[in-house]
């Protein structure tokens, strides 16, 4: 254990034998450091995450105060491993995904099924005023130099960012795209051709079953569990006996589940995939909303033959609606280069300065810090309404990073129907069909936690824990009829 977890483990271990009771205060920050030899940073990162368990709740200026037990406010964890049908799989998947998120896009519905945070937690004022320097004082030819690799300032302060983080990874390797989205298409068509098969994890981001879709690939879908991410077991026998040509996986806080794969399993699926010779497409677009100590390293830091394409962006973490991204591709990243080059050429110069002044002024952590505890404190507010409205039989994961739950609904529930209802009370969801090749998980669903807490919103909860409730209860009452 680190250390933050050892003391959140010695507090929760008091509040669930009574010693610590319902609305008892934690003692300060101060007192709780100078008592266990720590410091202040890591008795908050304690606190928020006993805060994201829901076990502690802070009150404004008045410190942090024991909410009512925790794991008996919160649904049970979901902890199964998904079992999903063997072998390639050709998709239909883009209609559907489009049909039910274009439904959900408005800012008069309440944005639970929302694949972004909220606008608000970002220091987008400050940004702006980067753009409007980087803008006026731009120099004429840098709108051609380093046109397709991207802003040689950019690059820098990536690779630093990355070096800060113990990875050698050099400027002259990292390709700036529009997007994360665009980095992962870019790799994707890098590493395969039409007709091949890509490993993917089920459930899976359904902008990777897009992307296979229109590229016609064919997905093979890989048994992954909530916790710990994708099954190597499982994972080496298809390799065996399909001959993927590369595998999309989200190591870090996976959409939708949340799983976050152990240092030691990333390694392990590193060496796997090297032995195989199958290139590792590593999408890793929330590993800065970490509610821990420190940054979860991606599978990128265990590679020693260039075979994991990094791509990410500063979209979920600092700058949405910015879209910049980047691929730290590897061995390939002169094939990303070359097709950056021939479809969207460039990515914006003015906003990759503005990033690029912004990160080297030093702002980037003391935001990151900030929306981190926003974020965790958020999780704690959804999982305890999930516990107080939700019928029995409900679990939802408790990832340790992120913005989203996923929530396995009682056996018979039909998401699509949940999805259909909730929307005609302005509540977005994001139903567990579209994050499947097969329309799976159709007792599933994924909430965002990234909006703020508030009436509204809980008072949406309280109408989606009651749809739920009335289909839980549906099949009873048809037994029950004469």
């Amino acid at each position: 254990m680190k250390r933050y977890e050892a003391l959140a483990a010695d507090i929760e271990s008091s509040i669930r034998s009574g010693t610590l009771k319902t609305g008892d205060r934690l003692p300060s920050v101060r007192h709780t450091g100078e008592s266990r030899g720590v410091s202040a940073s890591t008795v908050f990162q304690a606190y928020y995450l006993l805060e994201a368990r829901g076990l502690v709740r802070a009150r404004d200026r008045s410190g942090y105060y024991v909410t009512g037990g925790g794991a008996r406010d919160v649904p049970p964890e979901a902890n199964l491993t998904s079992r999903p049908a063997d072998g390639p799989k050709s998709l239909e998947v883009s209609d559907r995904v489009f049909e039910i998120l274009e439904a959900s896009m408005s800012r008069q519905v309440v944005p639970f099924g929302s694949a972004f945070p909220s606008p608000l937690l970002f220091p987008l004022a400050r940004l702006g005023q980067f753009m409007a320097a980087s803008a006026k004082s731009l120099d004429p030819w840098r709108t051609v130099d380093d046109l397709t690799p991207g802003s040689a300032a950019l690059r820098r302060q990536i690779a630093l960012r990355y070096l800060g983080d113990g990875m050698q990874v050099p400027a002259e390797e990292i390709v700036v795209t529009n997007g994360a989205l665009e980095a992962l298409n870019l790799c994707l068509a890098a590493v395969t051709r039409p007709g091949d098969s890509v490993v993917v994890e089920s459930p899976t981001f359904y902008a990777a079953l897009q992307a296979l879709e229109r590229m016609g690939l064919r997905a093979i879908e890989v048994p992954t569990h909530p916790g710990e991410g994708i099954d190597l077991g499982a994972l080496e026998r298809a390799l065996a006996a399909h001959k993927p040509s590369a595998c999309w996986l989200m190591t870090t806080f996976q959409n939708p589940l949340g799983s976050l794969m152990p240092d030691a399993k990333k390694k392990a699926l590193v060496e796997l995939l090297a032995r195989h010779a199958v290139p590792l497409i590593e999408d890793d677009v929330y590993a800065e909303l970490y509610f821990g100590d420190r940054r979860p390293p991606p599978a990128k830091a265990f590679d020693t033959q260039g075979m994991v394409l990094h791509c990410t962006s500063f979209s979920k973490c600092l700058a949405p609606g910015y879209r910049i991204g980047w691929a730290s591709a590897g061995r390939f990243a002169r094939a990303v280069a070359r097709l950056k080059l021939t479809t969207t050429l460039s990515t914006s110069v003015p906003a990759q300065l503005a990033l690029a002044g912004y990160l080297e002024k030093g702002g980037l952590d003391k935001h990151l810090r900030k929306l981190r505890q926003v974020l965790a404190v958020q999780q704690a507010s959804f999982a305890q309404a999930l516990g107080h409205y939700f019928p029995p039989g409900t679990r939802a994961t408790r990832p340790l990073g992120g913005y989203f739950l996923w929530v396995e609904l009682p056996a018979h529930v039909d998401a699509l129907d949940i999805h259909r209802q909730a929307l005609e009370r302005g509540i977005s969801v994001a139903p567990g069909p579209i994050f499947s090749a097969t329309r799976g998980f159709s007792h599933c669903l994924r909430l965002n936690y990234g909006h703020a807490w508030n009436a509204q919103s809980e008072q949406a909860m309280q109408t989606l824990g009651r749809l739920v409730a009335e289909a839980a209860d549906r099949p009873a009452q048809r037994q029950a009829a004469p």
